[in-house]
């Protein structure tokens, strides 16, 4: 079981490094960009083919990543005589170097859309919107008068456009553990509540979670036309939640142990093994879907060593009508590597903390 799990691990974070890295290989080759090598994973080298376009094809060991081994990718790197001047990135223009650069994050979203709508084609697209359908007796949500039928409009002054939203907000640290829920009610009458949940500590995971007592409103797409509806709207969603996530992790009101890294996916994948045929390929095709949204909006952030960073570079050079000194920019991308390799390591090891623990 345990070859199984690692095997479909290894199996969705390729397919989502192979679609990004395809997307910055295809354009590259498209503006005639010298490449020295594509490959999949990090690492020692476990495969290697040699083209007969002259690009290394390699597999490595760790599926954890991948590149395009590109000439020139911040400046003249190569004193190789053969490769002509305007074969290097730097030194095309500088329209196509942001193509080549975003085309691994299109490719990344372009993934997530299609698998969602493959989702809503087999098993239909379940929706949330934020409306109540139940409310749980002598919950929070009932002692402050929320009934069924009551739409949600905002939490803690945050407009909530779907139940995925509502569900990050609810998540996030508050000051005093009183959240702020304005409610648009069956007449069309908009009220103010403040809820106070009760804790629940899970037994699991030894952490104490809020809980509204409140079910949500679920409804499903059944024709074409609803099945691409919903691929773009949990699309949207995602995005909208990914971004709360974020703003929350940095604003400290999301812990940073809540984050996961390859050991958190391979437990999240693995757990497939657990549910019938039909829901686990429901759940992988899901969660690929995920994690390769996830890979295409970090990639797109203005962080060094990210495609973001290297795109503001771009665009700074184009502001200002001269290139960015190399020197600087490449000291600042291995700055923001050593800077994700050490957030690795701590989400790694507090993953493996929370497995043996």
């Amino acid at each position: 079981m345990f070859l199984l799990k690692l095997l479909l691990f290894f199996v969705v974070l390729s397919l989502i490094v192979l679609v990004h890295e395809f997307g910055h290989f295809i354009c590259a080759k498209m503006f005639n960009v010298f490449i020295y090598e594509f490959s999949i994973g990090m690492g020692p080298i476990v495969f290697s083919h040699k083209g007969k376009d002259g690009i290394d094809y390699n597999f490595r060991a760790l599926p954890i990543g991948g590149y395009v081994s590109m000439a020139g990718e911040v400046y003249e790197d190569d004193s190789n005589e053969k490769i002509p001047k305007d074969r290097f990135m730097c030194n095309r223009p500088w329209w196509q170097r942001l193509i080549i650069l975003c085309a691994g994050v299109f490719n990344n979203f372009v993934l997530a859309l299609v698998l969602l709508f493959t989702i809503a084609c087999i098993w239909g697209g379940a929706t949330y919107k934020p409306i109540i359908a139940e409310v749980q007796k002598d919950s929070a949500a009932e002692q402050v008068g929320l009934v069924a039928g009551d739409r949600i409009l905002k939490i803690n002054g945050k407009k909530v456009s779907s139940w995925e939203v509502g569900q990050i907000l609810l998540i996030m640290k508050d000051k005093d553990g009183v959240y702020d829920f304005s409610v648009k009610h069956k007449d069309g009458k908009i009220e103010e509540y403040h809820i106070k949940p009760n804790m629940v500590m899970d037994k699991e995971t030894k952490k104490e979670s809020p809980v509204f007592g409140i079910a949500i409103k679920q409804s499903v797409s059944k024709t074409l036309w609803g099945h691409i509806k919903y691929a773009f709207t949990k699309f949207s969603t995602l995005v909208v939640t990914l971004w709360y996530t974020l703003g929350g992790l940095f604003t400290g009101k999301i812990a940073l142990s809540n984050l996961s890294g390859p050991v958190g996916i391979y437990q999240v994948i693995g757990s497939t093994f657990s549910y019938k045929a039909g829901a686990a390929f429901n759940f992988v095709l899901y969660i690929t879907a995920y994690l390769s949204l996830n890979v295409g909006i970090m990639n797109i952030l203005p962080f060094p060593a990210f495609d973001g960073g290297r795109v503001f570079f771009i665009l700074v050079e184009k502001i200002k009508g001269s290139p960015v000194n190399s020197k600087f920019e490449n000291v600042c991308h291995t700055i923001g590597f050593v800077l994700l390799m050490l957030l690795m390591i701590f989400v790694t090891f507090n993953d493996i903390w929370g497995v043996i623990k």
